[in-house]
């Protein structure tokens, strides 16, 4: 088993690189980069990003040195007029005064000593500000998770247990709505019916707690975050349990239909002594071990859309924000530290599979 972790540890490496190459690559042929965002902002065309902008090189005051002077630099758009030694101090500042390829080997080295450097135009650094968003999305993907199996466990089996009946057909067609519906459509409908919209007004729209959190007791602060956490979970655990509980069913159906089950009936178990004493452990295997890695799925990708619509400051609202901001320290540690844990969460699901099951051996397969 140490050569099998060390071989996939190793094969991290080059999958980290390739990750992080082609990423780099894309974004040197996408438009309104960093430099053009501020300059967007100072000529009046672009957004937000260079109200966030720290350091120098970027103040109002700076306006009296290049308005009307020079020619500009053509490699950005709406930079006529801008003075040139302006637009190559934003470069410096960028990070863009070297060639790409040092400044990716540069990049390289410093994630691998975890050193993700500080946001363009947020005066904080990545790690900081990925661990400020971090609580949002933690909730959201623990409890979706943790829903999610306890409705698709005990469904699963239910559903291999009445294989045919008209519970199996029923239950099957409302899991593929449910699967084939997605998430950010729940969440409209529910933000509409029960957020205000156009009938009740049950549930808060923004945030996972009120602006008296403070002032609430204990047990006020449990039902205030769960009061805050029911519209977006009930629109991720709508789409996010169909593939579980339809796994559950195969899995205990493929059991079931196994000697071993025959024989254990034949000595006088009950039905549920087969199914909870004999067949849950074997037929869970594939469940179980696919926990981390649906979790991290959920932490990671299920939420970005849920927390933009519901205005959740987590992961995935600032993932999204960083990318229209082009705030690429930000989008590329992200990256880098999802793929990482995603990699990791990858062995470990294997390393599961072994621990249920010792039979399982990867270093006896045929690679």
């Amino acid at each position: 088993m140490g050569a099998y972790i060390l071989r996939r540890v190793l094969l991290m490496i080059p999958t980290l690189f390739g990750i992080m190459a082609i990423s780099f690559a894309v974004v040197q042929f996408a438009p309104g980069g960093p430099v053009e965002q501020v300059i967007a902002k100072l000529t009046g065309q672009g957004g937000d990003a260079g109200d966030r902008l720290s350091g120098g090189g970027a103040d109002a005051g700076n306006n009296q040195n290049f308005e009307q002077g020079g020619e500009g630099s053509s490699k950005y758009r709406g930079a006529q007029g801008l003075d040139p030694e302006f637009i190559a101090q934003l470069e410096k500042q960028f990070g863009f005064d070297k060639p790409p390829l040092e400044r990716f080997f540069k990049m390289l080295w410093d994630y691998a000593r975890f050193d993700f450097g500080e946001s363009f135009f947020r005066d904080i650094s990545v790690i900081d500000l990925i661990v400020e968003k971090m609580p949002v999305s933690i909730s959201l993907g623990l409890w979706i998770t943790l829903l999610s199996y306890a409705i698709s466990i005990p469904l699963g089996i239910r559903k291999a247990v009445k294989d045919g009946s008209a519970f199996d057909v029923w239950t099957s067609g409302v899991v593929i709505v449910g699967y084939a519906i997605p998430g950010f459509l729940f969440a409209i409908i529910l933000m509409i019916l029960f957020a205000g919209g156009s009938f009740w007004d049950i549930f808060p729209l923004r945030g996972l707690t009120s602006e008296n959190w403070d002032q609430l007791s204990l047990g006020g602060k449990i039902l205030d975050y769960f009061w805050h956490l029911t519209l977006p979970l009930t629109a991720m655990v709508l789409s996010a349990f169909a593939t579980t509980t339809l796994l559950t069913k195969n899995s205990f159906l493929d059991e079931i239909r196994k000697q071993y089950v025959v024989t254990a009936r034949a000595k006088g178990l009950t039905e549920r002594q087969v199914l909870y004493g004999h067949v849950f452990r074997n037929a869970m295997l594939i469940v179980i071990a696919g926990f981390p890695g649906a979790f991290i799925s959920a932490f990671f990708t299920g939420s970005l859309l849920i927390e933009n619509i519901f205005s959740l400051d987590g992961l995935g609202l600032l993932g999204y924000r960083s990318v229209l901001d082009r705030d690429y320290p930000v989008v590329f540690a992200n990256l880098y530290i999802f793929s990482l844990i995603g990699l990791v969460i990858g062995l470990i699901s294997d390393l599961t599979y072994t621990w249920i099951d010792p039979r399982i051996d990867f270093e006896r397969r045929d690679v």
